[in-house]
């Protein structure tokens, strides 16, 4: 048996939920104002929700407590699926092509390849590093 445990139950906490209520406040805020600040219509409906999430948040935010669990699973779902979505998506796109065209060009900068000929694979460092004398009794 190993020293490291690769089960992973972590439990996760969300925000508080006055912290939830203000977030949610902010957001519908921007939604309802930012019209108005580009020239449209003020969006009441928004600006509606954005004054009963801080109130709610203000007065009694334990109001908000399903909401907020509800949030947090929600979050927790989307990070399942779009965490491996988009490091796959990032890998097939521009790591494997970019793999590709290098092993294409003969590109080795890893220096990985085997060459039998070769007496040693040491590389000389150029300018030479430090003199052996100056690295004694460091501690």
């Amino acid at each position: 048996m190993g020293h490291e445990s690769y089960q992973r139950h972590e439990e996760v906490r969300g925000s508080s939920d006055r912290a939830f209520g203000f977030v949610f406040a902010g957001v519908f805020a921007i939604i309802g104002l930012l019209p108005l600040i580009l020239g449209g219509r003020l969006r009441l409906w928004a600006v509606g929700l954005a004054i009963a999430f801080a109130a709610v948040a203000l007065v009694m935010p334990q109001l908000l407590a399903p909401a907020n669990r509800l949030w947090t699973r929600f979050g927790l779902l989307l990070h399942r699926v779009v965490s491996p979505l988009a490091l796959g998506i990032m890998f097939f796109v521009a790591i494997t092509p970019t793999g590709l065209l290098m092993r294409l060009f003969g590109k080795d900068p890893l220096r990985l390849r085997f060459e039998r000929d070769r007496p040693s694979y040491w590389i000389d460092r150029v300018p030479p590093g430090p003199a052996p004398q100056s690295l004694k009794d460091q501690f």
